[in-house]
């Protein structure tokens, strides 16, 4: 089920662990939309087809998801596209974990739609740090510059389409703040 959890950049007061007391926390698929709205992200629950076969491949997995990709490119913003699909065996999953944990931004934005699993996108933007927990049939969309980290677990488990606007795909400028470190991950 998506989560979103509002937490205060500063704690409230001297002693008090920010993350441990959110200002918000909502699994209403419209409050989590209408929180993100109002901050400038793009929150929308999708259906999602049937369960992918093990080991399907990106070309199966952009196959399968042919009319989700159409919908997306469709508004003209997003001409490239690809899949990521990554499992608890995985070979370079604790690598892409600690790189995805860094907080980044990028030069265009970052679309994401869960076709299985969960990952979970802690947004930095002004005084408040938003954690969506993503899970199959979410589409997010993060704009340009936005101050963000990626958490897919020790045991990761998600496939997710990833949309661009540059064919070079992601891309990230790593803002060499430790914020990642202080807020809930994943698998506590």
């Amino acid at each position: 089920m998506s989560r979103l959890q509002i937490h205060p950049l500063h704690p409230p007061t001297p002693g008090h662990d920010a993350q441990a007391m959110p200002l918000l926390s909502s699994e209403d698929g419209a409050v989590i939309a209408a929180e993100l709205a109002a901050r400038g992200l793009r929150f929308e629950r999708w259906p999602a087809r049937g369960e992918l076969v093990e080991g399907a491949d990106q070309e199966a997995i952009l196959s399968a998801y042919a009319s989700e990709i159409s919908r997306i490119q469709s508004q003209g913003r997003y001409p490239t596209v690809d899949a990521i699909r990554l499992g608890p065996d995985h070979p370079d999953r604790q690598a892409l974990r600690q790189k995805f944990l860094a907080e980044h931004t990028h030069a265009e934005d970052e679309v994401r739609f869960f076709v299985e699993g969960r990952g979970l996108f802690c947004l930095h933007i002004g005084e408040e740090v938003l954690q969506v927990l993503c899970t199959r049939g979410d589409l997010i969309g993060v704009p340009a510059g936005t101050r963000h980290w990626f958490d897919m677990g020790a045991t990761p488990r998600f496939t997710a389409l990833r949309f661009f606007d540059n064919p070079e795909g992601w891309v990230a400028r790593f803002t060499g703040d430790d914020i990642a470190s202080r807020y809930p991950l994943l698998d506590p």
